[in-house]
């Protein structure tokens, strides 16, 4: 950002790109050609203002006309990779997934399975007379049966490019609809576009797919990808998508824009996932662009999720096997000034059951169609070979294990290739995401002591996370050479009211959080890069909390070590750590920290770090940028001790089988329930920390240090999972009093996370804090131990009507028999 008091005036329209070989070029007909960037930024606009009938409606039918008529570009005849959109499209890709190899294996198999099932119940007998030619004959039938079920689910799953003249109008009809919401459009890197566009040549010729695997903020990014592609003249990929959306109309308008739906959950059926690798296969052995969400699902939290590795596991075995030679992978970024369903998101995150997709909500979202939400920016990262990945994991391992396990699904080796690759991915998207004006000034915001800040010293700590950003090798979005002054202003503008207020009447413009739950989704968009910094001022808080001078607030290295060690195995599966190990990544981070002033170290006469403490001149102003780094990790700290305080009241009560095992939904539900009573008891600092996703990370968590453990139960609808405490963690009950006592390793492992917990003023008390929580979490725990009782005797009691029900059955049939006889 500059501080120029000049902005560059602003275009009437943004200009047309002709891609023509390798070069992308400004198309100046009809168009106003914009004045060069400032900054030296190499960014593209490329969906800004288009014409509006009421505005100019010649503009809008030239612009319409141009469209239907597939006058240059808009024509995508002559696309950088396979052939698409072409009748006959879909039926041929049809036959070319029914037809592989794997598919037609796996119902052989399951045909024989079936057979063998029927056989063992006597249905189909070896000693009957003419066996071999019924068996032959119910073989034919079950085969039949077989192929038609995996023809109409490859039917419902597969995208359907059929028909040119629908892409273009669907182009037209989406870029509408986007830049009405999003009025400054969609930005690239003509830098990295060159790029991409590039590397496709290539792929193209070796008939190779590119893998689009880009992160997952909104249902936006269905559309952010494709309508670059298009705009690019790339073939567009096959993105793969929740059944979820395939609904009426709207679900076969993405499907033939290039959807592909799978359940989200397969189960145990082997023919589906067959199916969908065979899917896979026939795509990247045909050297189709594909595209899923390394997250899974949409992150409503605003940071990366953990990779989830169901399609890219199917990704893997497609190269592992040696069915297709290579892939290309390109991991990609979408950031948003202001996501769509961020207040949606919150109310999911504090419990309330998600809403199916449906036309009608499809239909009243147009609402938003009418915001100004800003822009989306989407990055790029350099594309490479999944096959050079794979050779230089494999090499990691000796001969004998990659010879035995390299294609064992559930090997050692095979895992940690797909772990490795998942969060290789998610560090490729974070090391090109862009940091939006509205994560500046969101984090801001929720980083600072006081109700509200000015407008001035908003303008000067957004300029400091700014250059924080860059020093740390991140990206903050350009804005043509803009003051902060004017990015700060458009940023709040987008963010809205219902998220920043501003109070007026004062000598100063004083900005203040109005939303701090929904404002965290735009804060948690920079934690990624200050991580390290946060883990170790969050174990320095051990100390300083303490208060007096310097030499009291002093910590050892070693002490901050056990403490940063102890968060960092907390949060492993919450965030991406550098992979240089523990103690190159800490004395890497005071390194940095001290040459930032922010602390202050002393050596031994070796040259190893002895103590760690805070700097003069941050005392001197007031702590703000160590106070930064803690107001980042503040609130996961806060999620984490609230799920380890609801485990203290699984303790079973007095009187209780300790072999109870308690609904793991219920459990969550629980602590998140406890979570909001102790928050507005003063208890709990931050309100964000009761969120359902960080809770269940946090449990999870819990499950692989076997504090918990968990089982699958089947039940006739739907499957649960059940949870209970392991008895090596379990607190203990005064045999007289029933109350919990307090100790135990359970009670340490509370009393760890505790340390780096921000003080409050009902805190300062441990006694009676811990004697009122105690109680709230026992109590808490009581209501499921209950719930468990009387749901083992509604279901005897089931049993036992459904057994009358039964022998009355049993008691009726001969009456009815002997009616059907008389009559």
């Amino acid at each position: 950002m500059s501080d120029s008091k000049g902005t560059p005036p602003k275009p009437t329209s943004a200009p047309d790109l002709d891609i023509l070989g390798d070069q992308v070029k400004i198309h100046p007909g009809g168009y106003i050609e914009p004045p060069a960037e400032r900054d030296g930024s190499h960014e593209r606009n490329l969906v800004e203002n288009m014409a509006r009938f009421r505005e100019s409606p010649l503009d809008f039918l030239r612009e319409v006309s141009l469209h239907v008529s597939g006058t240059g570009w808009r024509a995508y005849d002559d696309i950088v990779g396979q052939p698409i959109y072409y009748p006959g499209f879909t039926d041929r890709m049809k036959s070319a997934v029914l037809s592989t190899p794997i598919l037609q294996e796996k119902i052989s198999e399951l045909v024989e399975r079936r057979l063998a099932v029927e056989e063992a119940h006597g249905l189909l007998g070896s000693d009957d007379k003419g066996y071999g030619r019924k068996r032959a004959l119910r073989k034919a039938v079950i085969t039949q049966s077989l192929q038609e079920v995996a023809d109409e689910l490859t039917d419902k799953m597969i995208c359907k490019f059929e028909s040119k003249r629908f892409i273009r109008g669907a182009y037209y009809l989406c870029t509408q609809l986007l830049t009405r919401a999003y009025h400054q459009g969609i930005h690239v890197s003509s830098e990295e576009v060159l790029r991409l566009r590039s590397v496709a040549e290539q792929a193209a010729k070796r008939k190779q797919s590119i893998v689009f695997l880009p992160c997952h903020r909104s249902h936006v990014d269905y559309v952010s990808l494709q309508l670059i592609c298009y705009r690019l003249g790339l073939a567009l990929p096959t993105v793969v998508a929740g059944d979820n959306l395939n609904f009426p109309i709207v679900g076969q308008f993405l499907q033939n824009a290039g959807a592909m739906y799978i359940r989200r959950s397969f189960g145990d059926d082997a023919l589906y996932t067959t199916l969908v690798q065979s899917y896979i296969d026939t795509l990247l052995k045909s050297g189709y662009n594909f595209e899923c969400f390394i997250e899974g699902g949409r992150s409503r939290t605003g940071k990366l999720l953990s990779p989830k590795f169901g399609i890219l596991s199917f990704i893997l075995d497609t190269i592992l096997s040696g069915r297709v030679e290579d892939a290309i992978i390109c991991p990609v970024s979408t950031q948003y000034d202001k996501v769509i369903e961020t207040e949606g998101y919150v109310n999911e995150l504090l419990g309330v059951p998600k809403k199916r997709e449906n036309l009608m909500d499809f239909l009243s979202a147009s609402s938003v169609l009418s915001l100004k939400l800003g822009r989306v920016d989407v990055r790029f990262h350099e594309p490479w070979s999944l096959k050079s990945f794979i050779t230089q994991q494999l090499q990691r391992f000796s001969n004998a294990q990659r010879q035995m396990d390299a294609h064992d699904k559930a090997s050692n080796v095979r895992v940690r290739i797909l772990r490795t690759l998942g969060y290789k991915v998610l560090s490729d998207i974070n090391a090109v995401s862009v940091v939006m004006p509205t994560a500046l000034i969101g984090t801001v915001l929720l980083t600072l002591r006081g109700r509200g800040v000015g407008k001035n010293e908003l303008i000067r700590r957004v300029d400091w996370l700014s250059d924080r950003i860059r020093a740390k090798g991140g990206r903050v979005a350009h804005f043509a050479g803009a003051p902060t002054s004017v990015v700060v202003e458009r940023g709040i503008e987008v963010l809205g009211s219902d998220l920043v207020g501003v109070v007026g009447g004062l000598p100063e413009e004083t900005f203040y959080a109005i939303d701090r739950f929904q404002l965290s989704f735009y804060r948690n968009m920079t934690i990624h890069l200050f991580i390290s910094e946060a883990l170790v001022s969050a174990g320095m808080y051990t100390r300083i909390k303490l208060g007096g001078g310097p030499d009291n607030q002093r910590i050892t290295y070693t002490a901050l070590l056990n403490q940063v060690s102890f968060l960092s195995q907390l949060f492993r599966g919450e965030f991406i750590f550098p992979t240089e190990g523990l103690s190159t990544n800490l004395e890497n981070t005071l390194n940095g920290l001290e040459k930032d002033g922010v602390i202050k170290i002393r050596n031994s006469s070796t040259g190893a770090i002895e103590t760690v403490e805070l700097s003069d001149a941050e005392r001197a102003c007031g702590r703000e940028n160590y106070d930064f780094y803690c107001f980042l990790i503040w609130p996961f700290i806060e999620a984490s001790w609230l799920g380890a305080v609801s485990l203290v009241g699984l303790t079973p009560p007095l009187g209780q089988d300790a072999d109870v095992w308690l609904d793991a939904k219920r459990a969550q539900d629980m602590a998140q329930l406890l979570g909001k009573t102790l928050y507005h008891q003063g208890d709990l600092s931050y309100f964000e920390a009761v969120n359902k996703e960080t809770l269940k990370n946090a449990f999870q968590r819990f499950e692989e240090e076997s504090i918990i453990t968990t089982r699958k139960n089947k039940g006739p609808k739907y499957n649960t999972t059940t949870m209970k405490v392991t008895s090596e963690w379990m607190l203990q009950r005064n045999s007289e009093t029933g109350k919990i006592i307090p100790e135990g390793r359970l009670w340490d492992f509370i009393e760890m996370i505790a340390h780096s917990r921000r003080e409050g003023k009902n805190r300062r008390d441990g006694a009676t804090v811990s004697t009122r929580v105690l109680s709230l979490a026992d109590r808490c725990g009581r209501e499921l131990f209950e719930a468990v009782t009387t749901t083992t005797g509604l279901e005897s009691l089931d049993e036992n009507e459904s057994d009358d029900k039964m022998q009355s059955k049993k008691r009726r049939r001969p009456t009815t028999i002997n009616t059907r006889s008389h009559l």
